[in-house]
């Protein structure tokens, strides 16, 4: 349903590669996820993809159209819902709908078994204006206005950023229900955790993408044995550590600090003796299953 071939594109006098030959490919009824922190280059390639942006290099197909030469097919066709709220905000939740609806030609009672597990939600501030709903709401309003007219490729651009857990996860919950209907789903979010929920994810920094696979095989290629480390005093903790001889690597996860070590052995025992002899106390040693975080933080050192 979407193919993109070494896709790039530079901003202002400073020749910025915003994208830098961006490859990958999602199968009909995917659920993709561009996975990457802010500045990482996943809205210009919506943008791109949902023919807003012209490329500066590379080409994409979406649903069997040139971004450049079929643009106006595949706005037809397609749903785009920017990551920043973009609908009529002195507009109610029931104008917006009509309005978008009209855009293209159809009418919501038309689409409404599609979008109804979504609007029945909203539907008790049908006549609230835009700008008075709450964040999770705003979302889902705009997810509707997204899928009235039926798409077949969906392009969700940071749908969960700065809503609360909740609304994250009952967002992610209808997007399995569309899933189940066959629209091809296109992702992006800075938030690892939700990359699990994806069927495959592209990890993109600077532009390019490090690693394209399924979450379970990302996890599952991680190289050499992860430990997790914690001490009652963390600052000085991460400065022996990174001083220490035989560690490889360390950085703050969470509660712990993630270790990896050189060589073939895993002294773990040996750490937590060497972290106890420089005067750390409550030393905390275990092995732990490498997150997508993880993975993502490697293929950055590499």
């Amino acid at each position: 349903m979407v193919s993109v071939s070494n896709i790039s594109k530079v901003y202002g006098k400073e020749a910025v590669k915003a994208v830098d030959q961006v490859s990958f490919s999602v199968e009909s009824g995917e659920l993709f996820g561009l996975i990457g922190p802010d500045g990482a280059g996943k809205t210009s390639i919506f943008r791109m993809l949902a023919t807003l942006l012209l490329p500066d290099g590379g080409s994409a197909v979406v649903n069997g159209y040139d971004i450049v030469k079929d643009y106006a097919r595949i706005r037809a066709t397609v749903g785009y819902m920017p990551g920043k709220f973009s609908l009529y905000p002195d507009l109610t939740v029931e104008e917006n709908l009509d309005f978008f609806a009209t855009l293209f030609g159809t009418t919501v009672a038309e689409n409404e078994p599609l979008i109804h597990d979504i609007y029945v939600q909203i539907a008790p501030f049908a006549k609230r204006r835009a700008e008075k709903l709450s964040g999770g709401m705003k979302q889902k309003l705009a997810l509707c206005c997204a899928l009235v007219h039926q798409p077949t490729v969906l392009f969700l651009d940071e749908p969960t950023t700065g809503v609360d857990p909740v609304s994250r996860k009952e967002f992610w919950e209808m997007l399995k229900r569309l899933k189940t209907r066959g629209i091809t789903i296109l992702v992006s979010t800075p938030y690892m955790d939700e990359a699990a929920l994806c069927d495959r994810i592209a990890l993109i920094q600077q532009g390019r993408i490090l690693s394209v696979d399924t979450p379970e095989h990302i996890r599952n290629a991680y190289p050499v044995p992860l430990y997790a480390v914690r001490a009652g005093n963390m600052p000085a903790l991460l400065k022996q550590l990174r001083s220490c001889g035989f560690v490889q690597d360390s950085y703050s996860f969470g509660e712990y600090v993630h270790v990896t070590f050189g060589g073939t052995e895993q002294p773990e025992g040996g750490l937590a003796s060497w972290l106890s002899q420089q005067g750390l106390q409550e030393v905390e040693v275990m092995p732990v299953a490498a997150t997508i975080e993880d993975c993502f933080i490697r293929l950055l050192k590499q």
